[in-house]
């Protein structure tokens, strides 16, 4: 039955100019109907007379059981009424007990709003599962964004709703689109609406300052009231229920390499049951508004401090810089595909973004530039001296390399432990801190200091330069000599 606001509408519109075919293609009513009420505005629609049904003869008591039990269910109500003679089936038997109850008994009409070409867009997230990256699962969304005059389609998955990935998805839905509209519409989400009280509206800054580049307008719909964007609420549920079922998918950028494929030959290509026609041919891209000159950067950003392994630990992996920037603040900006790293303004490396956790993305030229330090490092003469003292200290020292200690440091201060306590003191202190993984100058000191007892009192003499009193000399190697004695008996036998 048409009610009053349907034949309102069906007026605004004709007054507009609208022709009765237009007319009954947008309301989807018969044209006879709306020249009829064109004509005759105050007609009244004559009532259907209700028709005969199975339950008649069982209504009151089955209006007794919802009474005795209000939750009671269609199928218990089928088995009682069965065992009376009830010949039917269970389907009228719910729709009953809704009538009963109240359940859908009325429902809300609300008048169709056709946008301008170019003045509108609407946006809408929605929850698509998971994807498994081997030892990770990661959510799975989709940002839908729609023209809303010609229902012009754009999707953008991702594995977050954050901010960035909101402003990234519309950046590349205009860019789609080849332009943007004047308007925004969206729901109360948190990265666009932060407060609301009432028709007050607080919308989120970071988002105001992304619309403010495009000169898009913000709209919010009310709480709970899903038909203010009743066009982007069902592109969801057609996304839903065309791309997704029997597919499968890789990764996020097989997800969105599938889906754009699916806009180009399904969603965008069909004529639209509403409008009757493509919304590829009822785009007019001379209708929206071009794109600026400066585009913003919607990369998700972060600020790390660089690790002694020379990683940074970003979204549960790590990901390796040049060992130069070791202790340095960096700053890390990724997208779907990449994870970008700059010191300053200084791009440093680049890496392929990695969807699975706790993994380490290395380049190989990290690694042999870290291999290339350590070998320099071999070469001072601090270090050749602690390397005479025997294969402990070798081996201490590699265990040093290895959990990024600085080494350097470190070597200074154990050579000053071996002038103090002596050197096989040190080796015995080293042994044991090697056995327990105790790698620093402080835990060898510790040793010493609660074992041994120093070999010297009185500091040694200090020359005026500076210079000489770093001197050391390396122990001397007993095998040496004993090759040496070993020569001389063979040349006298």
């Amino acid at each position: 039955m048409i009610d009053r606001r349907t034949i309102f509408e069906i007026h605004r519109l004709y007054d507009q100019g609208f022709s009765r075919r237009e007319i009954a293609s947008q309301l989807r009513m018969d044209r006879a109907t709306i020249a009829k009420y064109i004509r005759h505005p105050e007609t009244t629609p004559a009532r259907k007379k209700k028709k005969s049904s199975k339950l008649d003869p069982y209504r009151d008591c089955i209006h007794d059981m919802v009474e005795q039990y209000p939750a009671i269910k269609a199928p218990v109500v089928l088995q009682r009424i069965k065992a009376k003679g009830f010949a039917g089936e269970i389907t009228i038997v719910r729709n009953l007990l809704r009538e009963l109850r109240g359940e859908g008994s009325q429902k809300e009409a609300f008048i169709r709003f056709e946008s301008e070409s170019g003045h509108q867009i609407q946006v809408d997230w929605g929850h698509f599962h998971s994807l498994s990256y081997d030892n990770a699962t990661r959510k799975l969304y989709a940002l839908a964004v729609v023209e809303s005059h010609s229902r012009m389609l754009y999707v953008s998955f991702s594995h977050s709703q954050r901010q960035e990935c909101l402003h990234q998805g519309l950046l590349d839905a205009f860019r789609y689109f080849g332009g943007c509209a004047g308007e925004i519409v969206v729901d109360n989400m948190m990265t666009a609406v932060t407060e609301r009280v009432g028709s007050l509206i607080r919308f989120n800054e970071a988002f105001l300052d992304f619309l403010r580049i495009f000169s898009i307008t913000p709209h919010a719909c009310n709480v709970r009231a899903p038909h203010e964007k009743g066009k982007i609420e069902n592109n969801i549920k057609y996304i839903r229920h065309n791309f997704w079922p029997l597919r499968t998918f890789a990764d996020l950028a097989d997800v969105q390499k599938q889906v754009v494929i699916w806009l180009d030959t399904v969603a965008n290509v069909r004529v639209h049951q509403t409008t009757g026609e493509r919304p590829v041919d009822r785009l007019r891209k001379e209708a929206l508004r071009p794109l600026p000159n400066g585009l913003p950067d919607c990369r998700e950003t972060a600020s790390l401090k660089v690790h002694k392994d020379f990683g940074v630990r970003f979204d549960g992996n790590v990901y390796t810089v040049p060992p130069w920037t070791i202790g340095k603040n960096i700053t890390v900006k990724a997208d779907h595909n990449s994870v970008a790293i700059y010191y300053k303004d200084r791009s440093i490396a680049s890496h392929p973004r990695c969807w699975a956790k706790k993994r380490r993305i290395e380049l190989p030229s990290h690694a042999e530039q870290v291999k290339k330090i350590r070998r320099k490092l071999y070469l001072d003469q601090q270090i050749r001296i602690f390397l005479s003292i025997g294969q402990i200290a070798a081996d201490y020292l590699e265990k040093l390399a290895d959990a990024r200690q600085p080494i350097k440091k470190t070597v200074t201060r154990l050579l000053k432990l071996k002038d103090e306590y002596g050197e096989a003191s040190l080796l015995y202190a080293l042994q044991k801190a090697l056995s327990k993984k105790l790698y620093g100058a402080e835990y060898v000191h510790n040793i010493l200091y609660q074992e041994m007892t120093p070999v010297t009192i009185h500091q040694p003499v200090k020359l005026k330069e500076e210079a000489l009193n770093a001197i050391r000399l390396p122990s001397p190697s007993l095998e040496e000599y004993d090759c040496l004695a070993l020569q001389r008996r063979r040349k006298n036998d």
